[in-house]
């Protein structure tokens, strides 16, 4: 029986009663006497039970509050293992490292930062996991596991400010892990506490989307781990699972969420877009269950939703990207889709159904789901659009397209061992590029006629290599230009004795020069492909993150500079380079020997510190 604490047991009242009671019937002055220093004696003694009763029954009911709680957390303990997910020699710089919070000041820089490089922070995301490896659960259900895309956020940043009178730079690093509430969770635990939910047996997945909600009231972490973005002189850190998180850019502390004034409740993807002329911000939120796509557009000023509709979708669409020109927002409606009631089945969670349909919606900024037109398209897969623009009739789109999709990950060709590679054996293997055609990411150009309806498209790069994480000048986005610069795939690192894992390495940087064209493979007949020039990085050193940096005051769209976290492998040297765009098979113009190890992450940009807040 529970008894409330607002209105508490009071024994000493009702014993102090019931001897007023026997008092009032005894007689003589003395025996009345006696009895109230008896009485006297004993109220301290009743006051002190009292208290202890009290806090007995507040105790009690705290206990009994959070009973279900502390079940499910030692019947989470009981069922599910984790384990690390082992990272093999040439996985070495997936490995996480330690926060160091404060700026370190960089001495060491071979080459020369240019004089008209603009001051400002270069900042990257990436996955770092707190606990030292990603994890994977077994458990009566199954096992799952986390894929190579998840992992807790962590930023990585280089100050640039120049010294005046002498104009010579001063450099600083620093990174910080972005703290969300389930990074703060578990950290305080001091253990991982939520289940994978993403790639495994169903069984387990669907057991982790239950044992997590419950507990935590949400299926999966905020991991805040994919890109950094700014917009009316905000920065934001975000992963497409949740909302934004403000970072401030002096010390990439941790601000609150940004649900736009609590007009935004769902998933925020990590790739908005500043429409060309308004300056608006349009965004996108895509979830497994109904509404499966929402659109907004921000305001300039980022205070307001100005618009906000759901495009009706059958399906939730894995669509990572979105694009706009002047008029328009673009939807890719493609087949990497995200289905629970498969997972119930016994499937997978997210799957591309290639014998499923593809197309892509031009919609009218502030447009409904009714006035989107749809262009049907031959299924593919795409994470990175390049661009899109309005050129007379037609709206053109450019991205990356791949015949396969690289998440959750390889597919059952490469669980059966079919590399195409019979040099794939060893404990340290790589799929190098080109020897897996499914995950060959190409530039393709659609072009969409608004007027007839009709869909025409191109590949405008070849075979030879892979590309992935464009970059534009972005003074360009959703207009016409004349270039685009990517990272190139040198490999896929898997684990030894299956292929579950993998993890693409970039060797280089192509810079695409759109407007030009070169029938280099004799097999292109409809269409030459167009001029690429190429930046390779030395031998054992790879990229991540690379951002394309604006001359201030330029004269020309590529004027400006491509930089990079780079990192060597055999010297386990960090280094961030930067590359003359207009020079740009050159050596770089500078490289900055960091302090620290930079694990490989994501998404990086560069902001002018001045207009930041």
């Amino acid at each position: 029986m529970l008894v409330k604490t607002s209105a508490p047991f009071h024994p000493c009242t009702r014993m102090y009663c019931r001897s007023c009671s026997r008092t009032s019937i005894s007689a003589g002055p003395r025996s009345s006497s006696a009895t109230s220093i008896s009485s006297n004696a004993k109220k301290p003694l009743f006051q002190e039970l009292h208290r202890h009763l009290s806090s007995k029954v507040e105790e009690a009911s705290e206990a009994l509050k959070h009973a279900p709680q502390r079940f499910l957390e030692a019947l989470a303990d009981s069922i599910f293992k984790f384990t690390d997910q082992a990272l093999h020699p040439s996985e070495s710089n997936f490995a996480p490292v330690d926060e160091i919070r404060e700026a370190i000041e960089i001495h060491q820089i071979e080459g020369e930062i240019p004089d008209d490089f603009p001051e400002g922070v270069y900042i990257r995301n990436g996955s770092n996991p707190l606990f030292g490896a990603l994890h994977s659960t077994e458990s009566i259900f199954g096992k799952s596991s986390e894929i190579w895309v998840e992992g807790e956020g962590m930023l990585h940043a280089l100050y640039f400010t120049k010294n005046t009178p002498t104009t010579t730079w001063s450099v600083t690093y620093a990174n910080r892990y972005v703290q969300s509430d389930t990074f703060k969770l578990e950290k305080a635990r001091q253990k991982p506490c939520f289940l994978p939910a993403i790639q495994g047996d169903s069984a387990a997945i669907i057991a982790a989307y239950v044992f997590n909600y419950l507990r935590f009231g949400k299926v999966n972490k905020d991991i805040s781990n994919t890109n950094v973005f700014d917009h009316a002189g905000r920065m934001y850190s975000v992963a497409e699972n949740h909302l934004p998180h403000e970072i401030c850019i002096e010390n990439l502390k941790t601000g609150s969420t940004w649900d736009i004034g609590g007009e935004w409740d769902r998933p925020f993807t990590a790739h908005p877009k500043v429409a060309p002329g308004s300056g608006e911000l349009v965004i996108f939120g895509a979830d497994a269950t109904k509404p499966f796509l929402v659109i907004g557009v921000v305001s300039a000023d980022g205070t307001q939703l100005q618009h906000r509709v759901d495009l009706k979708l059958d399906r939730c669409t894995l669509c990572h990207d979105i694009g706009v020109t002047l008029k328009y927002n673009i939807i890719m409606d493609i087949p990497l889709v995200i289905d629970i009631n498969r997972l119930i089945r016994g499937g997978q969670l997210i799957e591309l159904e290639n014998d499923s349909y593809a197309r892509i919606g031009v919609m009218p900024r502030y447009g409904d789901a009714e006035s989107v037109i749809w262009f049907n398209v031959e299924p593919f897969c795409m994470f990175h659009l390049i661009n899109c623009f309005e050129e007379g009739d037609e709206v053109v789109v450019r991205g990356l397209r791949s015949p396969d999709s690289l998440i959750p990950g390889p597919g059952p060709a490469l669980h059966n061992g079919n590399t195409g590679n019979s040099e794939l054996t060893g404990y340290d293997k790589s799929l190098k590029q080109g020897t897996e055609e499914e995950f060959l990411s190409q530039l393709y150009e659609w072009r969409l006629n608004l007027k007839t309806k009709a869909v025409s498209g191109e590949y405008l790069t070849g075979t030879e290599f892979s590309l992935e994480f464009p970059m534009i000048n972005n003074q360009y986005t959703g207009l016409r230009h004349s270039y685009a610069f990517t990272q190139i795939v040198d490999s896929l690192t898997t684990s030894s004795n299956n292929f579950e894992k993998v993890n693409p390495k970039y060797g280089g940087f192509a810079k695409l020069c759109l407007d030009k064209r070169n029938n280099r493979e004799e097999h292109v007949s409809e269409s030459d492909l167009i001029t690429t020039e190429y930046h390779w990085l030395g031998k054992d050193e790879f990229c991540s993150g690379a951002a394309f940096v604006p001359r201030v005051g330029g004269s020309h769209e590529d004027d400006g500079w491509i930089i990079s976290f780079v990192h060597n492998e055999k010297t386990s040297i960090s280094e961030v380079h930067i590359i003359d765009a207009r020079r740009f098979e050159d050596a770089p113009v500078a490289k900055i020997i960091l302090p620290r190890r930079v694990p490989y992450g994501f998404h990086g940009t560069f902001v002018l510190r001045n207009p930041m807040k």
